[in-house]
């Protein structure tokens, strides 16, 4: 029996009970309502239960679910999603600046007075340049590198991959996990991912196999290719349903998918129905705003803001948003980690639960040596969290930049470390810290030579590209997209 996953209805409930505890609505009643029917908690690591259930249980599960949605937030003042009421709580994004002189304003300059600071990069006399081609092929390998590091520990607990790595003499984690040496006990007790682990263990990677956390970044270059800057969420949608087929995503972009399918337009489609709209799915589609908007973290967030509200909503969007802008502050070349992730903080709500979380992992980084109490200290905060959820993840991808420097190695295997979704979060802080290694031959080889210069992708015709290609592509729609916005009137 196909039990299609994070789609269920029965399996739905528990996801939002949980969801709207944690953005400040009251789902007690609700909660005592499904359970004295028989209602189940929501499976802790699968996408579905594994029996399917009642007509009237599930005909229950749905209408709850929209009972959920309409519940009121204790939050809702602190934590908008529209872009306007971010904006209101966020100086940097400034909305009286027109897109063409955006770039030509720094950071600060709203409350600066005239005639006291300096053009910027990106103005007419100070043109911001394009990341140089090697800057962007090493963001590429990068996040490849990392997501390949996390692909086979996907789901398993924090314990289970400390054991893995230190039964195999990985410990401090150094490089891409293997099955070689591993005690019979533990390889059952602690099972690899199972789509994973023929693909991303050491003895067999051959090239980057598929993954959604590649998967988005190509789409992203389709949809600037296609729109340009001045794209919708409505064609970011299209594109989808053209690019995208349904079986690759997963969790809140899989209910937005079929949302759209049922004919629910955005941004109703991040709401209706979605328990996921706070988990990590939005983050990882961040890059190319930020690769594309170099120097402008304002820009890139907004970019990333019309792209997440398709599928996301609050702190799944600002997740986003300041990746985004951590990755067009690194993007120049010119900032440290630390500069990079406290500009990203300039762009979402200072009262947001992401921003407390971001501080908090800032602060554990600070003040710990061994990263492995960094790690425990998040996991005991964050244990009311799904392992998926966007706030945690943040947080941990931040604190193992922060603990690293932005060590490339050193990034990859704290986030990867850390747990949860591992092969997202070392994805992500594998292009922040290579975009700031800045090329290829930064990286050690040991992470780059086992991808062969290929990936593999249903996206588009990009199967078995190489990445100094997705490179040259990436500067040369960054460059055009410059140009053509330094020509409007």
């Amino acid at each position: 029996m196909l039990r299609l996953t994070w789609v269920q209805p029965e399996d739905l409930v528990g996801h939002e009970l949980r969801q709207a505890t944690l953005d400040g609505r009251e789902p007690s009643r609700i909660a005592a309502r499904w359970r004295a029917a028989g209602g189940q908690e929501a499976p802790s690591r699968a996408g579905a239960s594994p029996d399917r259930a009642s007509r009237y249980l599930r005909q229950l599960a749905e209408d709850l679910l929209d009972e959920l949605a309409d519940l009121p937030s204790a939050l809702e003042e602190q934590e908008p999603t529209e872009l306007e009421k971010i904006r209101a709580l966020c100086p940097k994004l400034r909305a009286a600046v027109p897109p063409k002189l955006r770039a030509c304003v720094p950071p600060g300059a709203a409350r600066v007075g005239a005639g006291g600071t300096p053009p910027a990069p990106g103005c007419a006399t100070h043109p911001r340049p394009a990341p140089t081609q090697a800057r962007l092929e090493a963001a590429w390998l990068g996040r490849a590198a990392g997501c390949l590091l996390g692909k086979p520990v996907e789901k398993l607990p924090l314990t289970g991959i400390r054991h893995l790595a230190k039964a195999t003499g990985n410990w401090p984690l150094n490089t891409y996990f293997t099955a070689k040496g591993l005690p019979a006990d533990l390889a059952t007790k602690y099972p690899w991912n199972r789509r994973s682990a023929p693909t991303s263990l050491a003895e067999n990677i051959d090239g980057m196999p598929e993954d959604d956390d590649l998967n988005y970044p190509l789409l992203n270059l389709l949809l600037l290719q296609r729109h340009g800057k001045t794209f919708t969420t409505e064609d970011v949608a299209t594109l989808w349903l053209d690019e995208l087929p349904a079986g690759r995503t997963f969790t809140a972009e899989r209910i937005a998918y079929r949302n759209l399918l049922t004919g629910i337009d955005p941004p109703h489609t991040a709401r209706h129905r979605n328990p996921f709209r706070e988990w990590i799915g939005a983050l990882i589609r961040a890059d190319v705003h930020g690769w594309t908007n170099p120097g402008n973290p304002a820009a890139a967030a907004e970019q990333a803001h019309r792209d997440a509200t398709l599928t996301h909503t609050a702190n799944g969007v600002y997740a986003a948003m300041f990746t985004a802008a951590v990755i067009a502050t690194a993007a120049t070349g010119t900032q440290d980690i630390h500069t990079c992730l406290r500009t990203g903080l300039t762009v979402i709500p200072p009262n947001s639960r992401l921003t407390k979380a971001i501080h908090h992992a800032l602060q554990l980084a600070e003040d710990h040596t061994d990263f492995d109490t960094v790690v425990d200290e998040l996991h005991t905060t964050y244990a009311d969290h799904h392992w998926v959820h966007a706030i945690p993840n943040t947080a941990l991808i931040t604190a193992a930049l922060t603990h690293a420097n932005g060590d490339f190695t050193t990034s990859i295997c704290r986030a990867v470390s850390g747990g949860w979704d591992t092969d997202s979060n070392g994805a992500t802080t594998g292009s922040i810290a290579a975009l700031l290694a800045g090329s290829p031959t930064a990286i050690p080889d040991r992470w780059t030579t086992p991808l062969k210069n290929r990936l593999a992708t249903s996206v588009g015709d990009f199967n078995g590209t190489g990445f100094d290609t997705l490179a040259h592509l990436t500067q040369a729609l960054t460059q055009a997209l410059t140009h053509l916005e330094a020509s409007r009137p």
